[in-house]
């Protein structure tokens, strides 16, 4: 009876997190969170050093103060190698908190990418990158705040201080991380660009289990993205993107467009906006899809900043209970540009 409440309790958290490639942590605006999607974009930027920071809060309307939050914060720089091609170097930190049971994950890694260039010339050529990420990780419950089968009297009566769980968990653990990913870039002008990659995360498959003695394996993590940036007029554009996730029996699917305004187009003053409308879709524990979501969101670039807001609209059964309320994101992106700016153009993250 213990194991399985334990079981059940972490079953729920699967399920909320069913739209986030199960254990691991998703962003609507996952063009603002370039690490996070795929090692081969470190360093991959129009100038020198990236700082980029996330806030997720997820299901606060249906869990109220244990909703689900994740943060991230990142740096990474690009560093010219010989005459046409670029290294990257970053690091990123990000944490995660899940329901009541405070199903938390800290995790911190270092990424690096080589951008070697395939042919054109400056504002119009070709890239391919390579990259990889490494970093610890750990991941923690309180089994203290979950109910087990004993403390129930089976008449209804609870009683919090009777014998919870059975020996041999252990509360939280550390484990290693890795990935790598690939990313092709083309660039026609300094307004117009396509690009799409993938990455393959998890390759070590690390243990997540927290019964001591028992193995279970992580999944790896399958991404594809892609997308770009194509003036329609001088000052009306459209910016698609689109990113898919496979991770063991889950499978998500994020595609859209924004409507990208280009209120000023100069390179020493650059001002533009977007307005941009999303649908993520997800498997089913069992099987086939679900829309889970319609995500609206908002962006304004202002010189070297860049700030985003996005919101989810649940349009899955669980909406019962959620009243259409799904979560809501914050993004910040700054970048420091030497005024020695060389090299191609890059797509904007």
């Amino acid at each position: 009876m213990k194991r399985f409440k334990l079981l059940l309790i972490l079953c729920a958290i699967g399920l909320f997190s069913a739209s986030g490639s199960a254990q691991d942590i998703h962003f609507s605006q996952f063009y603002l969170s370039p690490l996070n999607l795929n090692p081969a974009l470190t360093g991959v930027m129009n100038c020198n050093i990236r700082l980029t920071a996330n806030y997720r809060n997820q299901w606060a309307s249906v869990l109220g103060g244990a909703s689900f939050r994740t943060y991230n914060v990142s740096y990474d720089q690009r560093i010219p190698v010989g005459r046409n091609d670029f290294l990257g170097i970053g690091g990123t930190f990000w944490g995660d908190k899940a329901g009541t049971s405070e199903f938390a994950t800290l995790t911190g890694k270092l990424s690096a990418s080589y951008s070697k260039k395939m042919g054109g010339y400056r504002k119009k050529s070709h890239y391919l990158v390579v990259g990889a990420e490494g970093g610890i990780a750990q991941r923690s419950l309180n089994f203290l705040a979950l109910r087990w089968g004993t403390q129930h009297d089976g008449s209804g009566g609870f009683d919090p201080n009777a014998d919870s769980f059975e020996e041999g968990f252990r509360p939280n653990f550390l484990f290693a991380d890795m990935a790598a990913g690939l990313l092709w870039f083309s660039t026609f002008d300094e307004n117009n660009n396509l690009y799409f990659g993938g990455s393959f995360s998890h390759l070590n498959r690390a243990n997540q289990s927290f019964r001591e003695g028992e193995v279970d394996d992580l999944y790896s993590r399958f991404t594809f993205h892609a997308g770009g940036e194509f003036l329609l007029s001088d000052r009306i554009g459209l910016v698609p993107g689109i990113i898919a996730m496979k991770q063991g029996p889950s499978f998500q699917l994020n595609t859209g467009t924004s409507l990208k305004f280009l209120l000023n187009g100069n390179r020493r003053n650059y001002q533009a906006f977007q307005l941009g409308l999303w649908t993520r879709i997800a498997s089913k524990t069992e099987t086939g899809f679900l829309s889970d979501a319609v995500i609206v969101s908002t962006r304004f670039d202002y010189n070297n900043f860049s700030l985003g807001f996005s919101y989810d609209i649940n349009v899955s059964d669980l909406n019962i209970a959620s009243n259409s309320n799904g979560g809501f994101e914050f993004a910040l992106v700054y970048k420091i540009c030497n005024l020695n700016r060389r090299g191609v153009y890059c797509p904007r993250f």
